[in-house]
């Protein structure tokens, strides 16, 4: 039986909130499955799954803050999915109604006893008054209305699931069809909304109805649920806007407080000429569709990403006192969330992006962040971050490393200079690349090497 914990989700991050399940018990998941949102102090992520199972028991509520690594929820064996209702177990002489196929044909089966029979403990759920159902499942049947002692179990072991109550409910009120699979909290959020679930179209698993489905389909202007209320030792799902940023700038506070003060920076910068790389974007914009136009932010991340697989050093993390190089660079990318804050996810795998494949995941990126629905493996895996301020119309920008990387990449906006070529005055569209390192783990050497990188690779934009 593996345990489904709190992962942590950045080296600033001591507990999270569970905000809502994805899965129910009985339901088949895999690793890298989508099966939680978590809320952090800096943004709400879905969190993957560790291993490959079935989900057997949900340990957690919806609404619990609790430390990182504390046990969420239970994954069994795959094969222990939703057994068949009294299905005998071989090798247990006292469930089968019929004695196992004997070794010796010869030898009858002999009658049957007139003696009470032993109840298996994982029989338990069917005996009168003991049924087995997690909490969740119970505090479901007390809202439907369901008694839990008249249900047979279809999860494993005889386990009530939330499909045995809600299936029951339905038989119970006669509605007709079962009612639209969704979570909790998408359930009570569309109670206060006023919408109709079998109007929502579902985008979580087996086309499961969540919460953020049912903001989108709220009339009127989109906004977040109020706080419910919590038991004691159980804060509410969600916060005031207020509290929330409030919350996000401590965590950044606290978060680059201890990198400068732990982290001996070093910082780098150079000017780099964009006339070849902005030619050829004009270019290929004209020749392309609307769809796969590309913006100046494309050229630069894949410069980045590129220098960071030529200059391994910089790419990677300092832990345990030394170095230890990324598997892939996987580009962080500083995203200002809209209700200020911000937060840097990874582009996996930038350096091996085509540029449309880089713009468009790009993009996904920066939606996803914004409306709260970022993976774990996003927020965690970053091995080297850029943050571009371009956009601001800021021309150089030093960062602060994000530990336990050691070393982020800024970029300036891109401005006409008068500057020199070939002996030649004129004016030429330039941007500022700067370079925060760590000096325990490179020196100004390396990160020469890094920069110069960079001005090379926008010099032949055809080849990223």
């Amino acid at each position: 039986m593996a345990k489904f914990t709190m992962p942590s989700l950045g080296a600033d991050m001591d507990e999270g909130t569970l905000v809502e399940w994805l899965v129910e018990p009985g339901d088949l998941v895999r690793k890298g499955d989508p099966v939680a949102v978590v809320e952090t102090a800096k943004s709400t992520i879905e969190v993957e799954c560790f291993d490959t199972g079935t989900m057997t028991e949900l340990l957690v509520g919806p609404g619990t803050t609790v430390p990182v690594g504390t046990p969420l929820a239970l994954i069994g064996r795959a094969e222990e999915r939703r057994p068949a209702p009294h299905a005998p177990k071989k090798g247990k002489p006292s469930e089968p109604a019929e004695p196992p196929a004997s070794s010796e044909p010869s030898s009858p089966p002999p009658e049957p006893a007139p003696v009470p029979v032993p109840v298996p403990a994982s029989s338990v759920a069917r005996l009168p008054g003991h049924v087995d159902a997690g909490p969740l499942v119970r505090h479901l049947a007390e809202q439907s209305g369901v008694d839990l002692g008249t249900l047979h179990g279809t999860g494993p072991g005889g386990r009530v699931t939330r499909t045995d109550v809600e299936h029951a409910a339905t038989a119970r009120t006669g509605t007709g069809p079962p009612r639209a699979r969704a979570t909790p909290l998408a359930r009570r959020l569309a109670a206060e909304l006023g919408v109709d679930l079998a109007t929502v179209r579902g985008t979580g698993r087996q086309s499961a109805i969540r919460a953020s489905d049912v903001r989108r389909a709220a009339p009127g202007p989109s906004a977040p649920a109020p706080p419910a209320p919590a038991a004691p030792g159980r804060p509410s799902a969600t916060r005031p806007s207020e509290d929330r940023a409030a919350a996000m700038r401590q965590a950044i506070a606290g978060l680059m407080s201890r990198a400068n003060r732990d982290i001996p920076h070093y910082y780098l910068s150079t000017t780099v000429d964009m006339a070849a790389a902005t030619d050829w974007l004009r270019e290929h914009n004209r020749r392309s569709p609307v769809g796969e136009r590309l913006l100046p932010a494309a050229l630069l991340l894949k410069a980045a990403a590129l220098a960071a697989r030529e200059v391994p050093e910089l790419n990677g993390f300092w832990t345990d006192d030394r170095f230890t190089a990324g598997e892939g660079v996987h580009l962080g990318v500083a995203v200002a969330l809209r209700g200020g804050g911000l937060v840097a996810p990874a582009l996996r795998h930038a350096d091996t992006l085509a540029l449309p494949q880089l713009m468009n995941a790009l993009k996904d990126l920066v939606t996803r962040a914004r409306t709260g629905r970022l993976r774990g493996s996003e927020v965690s895996g970053a091995t080297i971050t850029v943050t571009n301020l371009g956009d601001q119309g800021v021309e150089t920008v030093f960062g602060v490393i994000h530990p336990p990387q050691v070393a982020l990449v800024g970029f300036g906006r891109v401005a006409d200079r008068p500057c020199a070529v070939d002996g030649l005055l004129g004016v030429r569209p330039v941007v500022t690349v700067t370079l925060s390192a760590d000096h325990r783990a490179t020196d100004g050497v390396v990160g020469s090497r890094y920069l110069t990188a960079v001005d090379r690779l926008l010099q032949k934009p055809e080849h990223l």
